[in-house]
């Protein structure tokens, strides 16, 4: 079963963020949950199973360029996860699909995403879902 996240599931939205962005803290990313929970140009969606919050999905309306893309705005997957021991099932899919239909209600009809250049299982589960590689890109930074 698939739902909008809603200000009462920030906590489980944030658990399951921090094991994809484990860098974050479950407090921090609680924080810019409830910013993104409040603007009408970005939602989360939540997977559950048996009552257990098992994956989510973060989504947003771009207006600025978006590689690859030809129109205004684009709907851009910004992150998707499910738990390990329930992956395969299709959740992932469900998640997209879910991004995907809240886009196209937004007027977008054009979706994007990135990944790592590293990340093989997310290049992977981006092509068996339809996607086509833009391009490829490195970025810099250094200090000043």
């Amino acid at each position: 079963m698939i739902h909008p996240a809603e200000m009462k599931d920030l906590e489980t939205l944030a658990n399951l963020a921090a094991l994809l962005w484990p860098h974050h803290t479950v407090s921090q990313l609680m924080e810019e949950f409830s910013e993104i929970l409040s603007t009408k140009s970005a939602r989360c969606f939540l997977q559950f199973e048996n009552g257990r919050a098992v994956g989510f999905a973060q989504c947003q309306l771009r207006q600025d360029y978006v590689e690859g893309t030809h129109s205004s705005p684009v709907g851009y997957l910004e992150g998707i996860f499910v738990r390990e021991d329930f992956r395969h099932r299709g959740y992932g899919k469900a998640l997209l699909a879910a991004c995907e239909a809240w886009a196209k209600a937004c007027g977008c009809r054009e979706f994007a995403s990135d990944c790592a250049l590293d990340n093989l299982d997310s290049f992977r589960f981006h092509q068996a879902l339809g996607f086509a590689e833009a391009s490829r890109i490195i970025c810099f930074t250094k200090q000043l």
